[in-house]
């Protein structure tokens, strides 16, 4: 992707905690942490990091499973982070581009690995030639390993800024120590702050923020897509776009057609979100190919059904990829502007669009007869127009998924209206003038309809999470204080949720959650402080170096 502003600027280096964090009470807040970092990787390495790699996580206030479709999202990001401080290693004492990578979490080992290159016959060469490939770590897709994200970022900065000739530069050996806040599998994006942060360390001890080559915010983005598909996650491009692009003080309404292109946008002056972990941990590479993984086919295959039942010649290139659920709206409404452009005028079209579109959903991708909604891989390659060898290649193969029956129905609901929640969320926020309180009162309504979309038909919801959202909207009910809406937030199948609170109700709303939600009886103070926490919209990833 190439992108407008946001996107194209350069990805920043900072020498004062300050400017990572956006403010001084943040930087001053995480001082000690930083000093635990770098004295650490010291005490283990023998040697001082040059470098740190920062990326935060982040919360999407609206927009769940729509990424992959093509439509906008509506995400934040959070202070919450991951921190890895690299150097380089003297390079007669290690073979090139090797990596000793410990974590300052003691449940985690140190790993030692090293990059190959790999030598195989070219397809499109004479058989006695030999083609170098590129790159090659090994990556155990079957089980979940913190070093893996690291090898997904190495990975992408080996095969984007390395040459596999022989006669190029070679990477350096380098030592890594990684620490980070950002709860695992809890929906706020600990996997792609993993990835990202994984990304810049290798780009930064590689001296390759100093070259011509030096990548953009977008190119990160894109690269680091790419990476974390390498752990079994094929993620639509929100939480890299978020990790990366953000900017301290604005949301960020991201879309990805023609190009990615995020804009900031500003919050009403009274909105607060605050995330509350509902203690159910979701690893989506663990349980990609029946949860995330089966929701990104599912969604792809509904939208196939559809533009062949609408006759829709969307691209010349749809045989060769799969195609959007975005891109069939868009042709079947008559509307295929960019999103950023998006008007009040639009919305009015992209409504009755939306209407039409469901009535033909539901005619065409709902079983015949029965009380069924889902419907077998038979019945969908019947639907598609396609042959099996032919549906199987693009729909099943390059996404592993394992199910009997695909629901196409109620999940291409979910992003059609899902996606038409997030442009009146936008739409809310940037209009000027007009009630706060009414604003607010509109925002956290698209917020419950949102969470209910996800639970009833997109199914990537749990009765946990469930529980903490209506506890989240009990705040309200009992006359406590203003809590506007509440919502599941991330891949879902646990980990977060994020609720729109009254700025000067926050307290006793944390105060609220810690004390009704159930999991959290008995917890110790820092515990819950972990748990329950307002966020306001941080910076994105940044390389930090240290001065001599």
């Amino acid at each position: 992707m190439t992108g407008l502003p946001a996107a194209d600027a350069q990805i920043p280096i900072f020498t004062t905690l300050k400017e990572v964090y956006g403010s001084l009470p943040t930087a001053a807040k995480q001082a000690k942490r930083w000093d635990d970092l770098a004295r650490e990787f010291e005490i283990k390495f023998g040697h001082k990091p040059t470098h740190v790699a920062r990326a935060p996580g982040r919360v999407n206030l609206i927009g769940e499973h729509i990424d992959y479709a093509d439509f906008g999202v509506f995400p934040a990001a959070i202070e919450h982070d991951i921190l890895i401080a690299c150097a380089p290693r003297p390079v007669d004492r290690h073979a090139p581009g090797s990596v000793v990578a410990e974590n300052l979490h003691p449940r985690y080992t140190r790993q030692v690995f090293s990059p190959t290159r790999r030598h195989t016959l070219g397809d499109d060469v004479p058989l006695d030639a030999v083609r170098v490939a590129p790159w090659h770590l090994d990556i155990d897709k079957t089980e979940l390993r913190w070093e893996s994200y690291v090898k997904a970022g190495y990975y992408g900065v080996l095969n984007h800024f390395f040459s596999p000739s022989s006669t190029s530069p070679v990477p350096v050996p380098v030592d890594i120590l990684v620490t980070g806040n950002v709860p695992p599998g809890s929906g706020l994006s600990s996997s792609a702050a993993m990835v990202v942060s994984s990304t810049l360390a290798f780009l930064a001890v590689n001296g390759i923020f100093d070259g011509e080559n030096a990548p953009t915010k977008g190119e990160l983005v894109n690269i680091a897509m790419e990476n974390e598909r390498r752990v079994g996650v094929n993620s639509g491009g929100m939480d890299q776009s978020a990790s990366v692009i953000a900017l301290p003080g604005s949301a960020l309404y991201v879309s990805f057609v023609p190009s990615l292109h995020a804009e900031p946008i500003v919050l009403p002056r009274d909105a607060v979100f605050v995330c509350a972990n509902s203690l159910v941990v979701s690893n989506k590479a663990e349980s990609a190919k029946h949860q995330y993984n089966l929701r990104v086919a599912e969604t792809l295959a509904a939208a196939r059904l559809l533009s062949h039942h609408l006759n829709l010649q969307i691209d010349s290139n749809t045989k060769r990829r799969p195609v959007t659920l975005r891109e069939v709206l868009a042709r079947k409404s008559g509307f295929y502007r960019d999103e950023q452009d998006v008007q009040l005028e639009d919305l009015v079209r992209l409504r009755k669009g939306l209407v039409d579109i469901l009535g033909i959903a539901m005619d065409y991708l709902l079983p015949k007869s029965g009380d069924r909604t889902d419907i077998s891989v038979d019945e969908m390659i019947d639907k598609s127009g396609m042959d099996e060898a032919e549906f199987r290649k693009m729909y099943l193969s390059g996404v592993d998924v394992e199910t009997a029956n695909f629901e196409l129905y109620l999940r291409a609901r979910h992003v059609f209206e899902e996606a038409l929640r997030v442009l009146e969320f936008r739409e809310v926020c940037l209009a000027g003038g007009g009630n706060e309180e009414s604003k607010l009162q509109t925002l956290g309504k698209l917020m419950n309809d949102s969470h209910d979309s996800c639970h009833r038909q997109f199914d990537c919801s749990h009765p946990k999470v469930n529980d903490l959202v209506r506890v989240a909207r009990s705040f309200g009910e009992v006359g406590k204080g203003r809590i506007y809406g509440s919502r599941m937030t991330g891949a879902g199948w646990g980990g977060c949720t994020v609720s729109l609170v009254h700025r000067e109700d926050v307290e006793a709303f944390i105060t609220h959650v810690k004390k009704e939600y159930a999991p959290y009886e008995g917890m110790s103070d820092e515990d819950l402080a972990s748990c329950v926490f307002a966020t306001e919209p941080g910076m994105g990833a940044c390389v930090f170096k240290f001065i001599d």
